[in-house]
Formats: C-alpha cells, sequence, structure tokens
C-alpha cells in the first residue's frame, strides 16, 4: 500500500490520500493518537482490541470508533460492549459505535454520506462528530448505543433475504415486504434488549437497511443473489474473497431472540438456509403460511 499508494486488494482503482501512511505496526499508528477508527470484521474485533488495550491503557483522553457491524459468536456481546470489557480499566478510552448507510467504496469516492455515531458519553459522539463531518461525510450523533449497534449487526442478515428473493425470481412485492417485515424483526429484538424504537427508522436502521437490502455494492445481497439461484454457501463464500457478515452473524441473531423470547421469523428461515436444512421455497412457503396477524404486532 505504501509503495502503490493504494490498496492492492480493495478498492484497488482509488488512489489513498496523500496523507495516509500505512503501517503494519499498531504502535506506530496510535503513536500520539487521540482519534481511533477500529474497522475490522467482527469476527476479528476481539483480536485486534486485545493488541491495541495495551497500547491506550495510560493515555489520558482517547477517542476511539469502532466501524465494525456485528456480533460475536461465542458470547454475543456488540461491538461496544466488546470493547468495554476490552478497556476496562482504560477510564481515558471513550469508545463509540458507527452506524448508517455507508457503503467504502461511495465514501472514498467522497459521495455523500450521512451516519450517525453512537455512545453512552454523548460528548464523545460529539468530538468525533466535530473532528469527522466533512462537506461529503455528514454525521448525526446518538446515545442509543444498543439501537444503532442492532441495526447494523442485522440489517446483514435481512440483505442475505432480501438478495435470496431478488435471484430466486420472487418479485419486487415480495422484496418490498421482506425489508419491512424485517425491520420489524430487528425492531422487536432491539426494544426487547432495551434500544429505542426510534432509532430504528433512522440511519441505522431503516437507512443502513433499504442500502444493504437493494445496493449493488452490498455483499450480503450477493451472497444472498446467488443462494436464490441455487449455489451453495461454501461456494459463494469462497468464491467472495471478501466478508458477508450477514453470513456469520444469522446464527448469532437467532441465539439472541431465543435469549430475549422474541420472534424473528425471517432471521430464523435463513439460518435454516444457511445450514442447508431447508431450500428456499419451503422458507417462502413457510413465512407464508404463518398464522395470520395484525400489523404492526408482528
Amino acid at each position: 500500500m505504501r509503495s502503490a499508494g493504494r490498496n492492492p486488494r480493495y478498492l484497488t482503482d482509488l488512489e489513498l490520500p496523500a496523507e495516509v501512511h500505512p503501517t503494519a505496526e499498531l504502535a506506530e499508528a496510535l503513536e500520539g493518537a487521540t482519534t481511533i477508527i477500529i474497522a475490522v470484521p467482527s469476527h476479528g474485533m476481539r483480536a485486534i482490541l486485545e493488541q491495541v488495550a495495551p497500547l491506550l491503557c495510560e493515555r489520558d483522553e482517547a477517542d476511539l470508533l469502532i466501524a465494525a457491524k456485528g456480533i460475536e459468536a461465542e458470547t454475543l456481546l456488540s461491538m461496544f460492549d466488546l470493547a468495554m470489557e476490552c478497556f476496562s480499566g482504560a477510564s481515558g478510552v471513550h469508545v463509540s459505535v458507527l452506524g448508517g448507510p455507508s457503503f467504502a467504496r461511495e465514501v472514498a469516492m467522497e459521495a455523500p454520506t450521512v451516519v450517525v455515531f453512537a455512545s453512552p458519553r454523548i460528548e464523545a459522539a460529539e468530538r468525533l462528530q466535530a473532528r469527522l463531518s466533512t462537506e461529503t461525510f455528514r454525521v448525526y450523533v446518538s446515545s442509543d448505543v444498543v439501537g444503532v449497534e442492532l441495526g447494523g449487526a442485522l440489517k446483514n442478515v435481512i440483505a442475505l433475504a432480501a438478495g435470496m428473493c431478488d435471484g430466486a425470481g420472487l418479485g419486487t412485492n415480495a422484496r418490498a415486504a421482506l425489508i419491512t417485515r424485517g425491520l420489524a424483526e430487528i425492531t422487536r429484538l432491539g426494544v426487547a434488549m432495551g434500544a429505542d424504537a426510534g432509532t430504528f427508522a433512522g440511519l441505522a436502521g431503516l437507512g443502513d437497511l433499504v442500502l444493504t437490502c437493494t445496493g449493488s455494492l452490498s455483499r450480503n445481497r450477493r451472497v444472498g443473489l446467488a443462494l436464490g439461484k441455487g449455489e451453495r454457501i461454501q461456494e459463494v463464500v469462497s468464491k467472495m474473497g471478501m466478508v458477508a457478515e450477514g453470513v456469520k452473524n444469522t446464527a448469532n441473531a437467532v441465539s439472541l431472540a431465543d435469549r430475549h423470547g422474541v420472534a424473528m421469523p425471517i432471521v430464523e428461515v435463513m439460518d435454516r438456509i444457511l445450514r442447508e436444512q431447508t431450500t428456499v421455497e419451503e422458507a417462502v412457503r413457510a413465512l407464508m403460511l404463518r398464522e395470520l396477524k395484525a400489523e404492526p404486532s408482528a
């Protein structure tokens, strides 16, 4: 990356800004830094945080922004809670999380992008908001960490289903219904976990969900498209070469729903499809023939 001035694996056609200095040494990257962004896949977050924590534990002040959207499989911890565990003794480190519709390519191309930073200490999110907002990157703030994180993690699962819907040729009526009912499932779980229902009507909920379910740059939607066309999940993932967080987070979402006693039928059938325990056709039939109910109750 240093010699080429670009990332040879991701966004290979976009030049890195001259101000960006790639390094493979965490200590070098963190030296003197007061604003730190960690943008690795959720399943690699613990390993990175455990390396970062000793380097920051003596800092008087540091604002850390987590850009990963996911749930740790073994513990069902959110990325924020995982960071709190790793930084438990580092009182000067203030953690915020990122949510909202933000494909990396469009951010890098300086296409207009609007996101939300959440922290229980709203002043920490506001400091990051002031530092990172630009003419093309607008930041809102929130204190609803649970809602922002759940919206970001679970929209990937619904995007798998939306892509599968399109791949199987089920039509745009079905896709619209799936996105809407998927949002209802995410909101139900979020409220059960203490989130504000209104968060899911915002950037981290509806905004990120619509983008990931319909955008051509969505990795999760691409995986779903392939599944809908009959490909097997292992073949799809091996060809991707990039992480589709929904594949790893579907089982985690089912576990969270079970823990909190929340019905998430779309998430549940997606888990069964990924485990190859049911077919797309069987899953659609199961969803369509569920007990009839009133909206918005579920």
